[in-house]
């Protein structure tokens, strides 16, 4: 059964900001929303040891938030994917659930049309702008889901859709982590809080949950010890979903997350075994 818990804040049309070391009060961000260029003053040291953007670890982070958004560590599968889970976002699709809604659908597409002007989408561009901030399907139905499904076979949008989860979510988070003085499993707490999240002004938002956590501990970056603050994130982030029915369940948090930092597994290193929403994984 698809367990498909994606509902973000509606200002996720922010997330293009770079997320810096900057204090608990302040989040620094371009004027155009894009990404910021790093503060030569802000903090940089992080753990010795790779990052979440090693490619190894890339891809484990791949498969443990499909575990979450799919129940399945097929990641790769799920280019194709695309309902509506009645969330009030409109249409869920994609690695990392982009959705009609929320703006990063729109966008999603509007870099495939620039690379491919005659793609089975750019139709939909103009519906697409329309219901942005809104639940309608509104110049999308019906067939905009079987369109996605052809699309989704095509190299260059499976190649749109890694670029915008890395553009939007994935970068700034392992940036931020990696500011912070946080390893792999820190940094992928940070991805994960951006990919169901989303950043911006709400109070459920990535930012204001990393504030939350910096006001009861410091990250390594400032002198403090990683763990407890990764405790202090993650105490923050269960806080967040509860805010919400629809992230009611904290079990990405609770056994999968915790688990890891339980274990001293600060690096994400295999195996890795943990559950979500009662599912059992195991990455070897």
């Amino acid at each position: 059964m698809r367990s498909r818990s994606i509902a973000r804040a509606a200002a996720r049309v922010t997330l293009g900001v770079a997320l810096l070391a900057v204090p608990a009060t302040a989040v620094a961000a371009a004027p155009d929303g894009r990404a910021a260029a790093p503060s030569p003053t802000a903090p940089r040291t992080a753990r010795a040891g790779v990052g979440l953007d090693d490619p190894a670890k890339k891809e484990i982070a791949m498969q443990l938030v499909s575990s979450a958004e799919n129940s399945s560590l097929d990641w790769k599968a799920q280019y194709t994917y695309i309902e509506d889970i009645g969330d009030g976002r409109g249409y869920t699709g994609g690695i990392v659930g982009f959705t009609s809604g929320t703006h990063d659908m729109l966008e999603l597409v509007e870099l495939y049309t620039k690379r491919e002007p005659d793609n089975v989408l750019a139709k939909y561009l103009p519906a697409l702008r329309k219901v942005d901030g809104s639940d309608s399907h509104d110049g999308l139905d019906p067939d905009y889901p079987k369109d996605w499904h052809t699309a989704a076979q095509d190299p260059v949008f499976r190649k749109a859709q890694g670029d915008e989860r890395d553009r939007v979510y994935f970068d700034p988070a392992v940036g931020q982590g990696k500011a912070d003085g946080v390893g792999v499993l820190g940094q992928f707490a940070y991805y994960d809080a951006l990919v169901m999240h989303g950043d911006g002004d709400d109070p459920t938002s990535f930012s204001h949950i990393r504030r939350r956590a910096l006001a009861t501990a410091q990250p390594p970056a400032q002198g403090g010890d990683e763990k407890t603050y990764l405790n202090a994130f993650l105490d923050a982030r269960v806080w967040a979903m509860k805010q919400e029915q629809a992230h009611s369940d904290t079990s990405r948090v609770d056994t999968e997350q915790r688990v890891f930092l339980g274990n001293g597994n600060l690096d994400l290193h295999t195996p890795l075994d943990w559950k979500v929403y009662g599912d059992s994984y195991h990455i070897g």
